[in-house]
């Protein structure tokens, strides 16, 4: 929870510079590249999060290999290796898309189904979510065969489960308590 916390403020911070300097787009863009090349890559990630390895030799190395970043991202990055706060990089990065989408005025929405929704079904789904909520979203669609059949909706912290395998495990939940 402290680490969400932190990361946030970070997010923040990096989001209000990028704002203010018309990068948030490319900051963002840097920033995912940055946590995708280091984490993708167990050698990368061990380099970058181990606490043994000097600072220094840290941050010359990575100021060289991101030299080409947005400064706002560069500098983010080489602070998180100053505070020793390499770890949080993941975290701050999610943050700073929620940020960013959010400063377009639109919220994640991931929809789960069990198989792929047709895409005027798909954006029905959207508009009257819309229309309830009074958003309008980033949508991210999964399959996720295992449900069995319904949907699951994550917005933000909030999840809706209509979906067959949620039915079934509420039913079990429920026989249990009854014992």
């Amino acid at each position: 929870m402290q680490n969400e916390t932190v990361a946030r403020r970070y997010a923040t911070a990096i989001f209000s510079l990028a704002k203010e300097r018309k990068a948030v787009d490319a900051v963002g863009r840097d920033l995912q590249a940055a946590c995708a090349a280091i984490f993708s890559n167990d050698d990368a990630r061990r380099f970058f999060t181990s606490p043994v390895i000097d600072r220094a030799k840290k941050t010359q190395v990575f100021a060289k290999v991101f030299a080409a970043f947005h400064q706002v991202a560069l500098h983010s990055i080489l602070l998180l290796i100053r505070k020793r706060r390499e770890a949080l990089l993941g975290p701050i990065v999610a943050e700073y898309e929620k940020l960013a989408l959010a400063d377009t005025g639109r919220e994640p929405l991931e929809i789960t189904s069990a198989r792929r929704l047709p895409p005027a079904e798909l954006e029905q789904l959207v508009a009257r979510l819309g229309r309830i909520y009074g958003k309008r979203f980033e949508v991210k669609q999964t399959v996720d065969p295992a449900l069995l059949g319904g949907v699951r909706i994550t917005m933000g912290d909030r999840r809706i489960d209509g979906t067959i395998a949620g039915r079934l495990d509420e039913f079990a939940r429920e026989l249990a308590t009854r014992k």
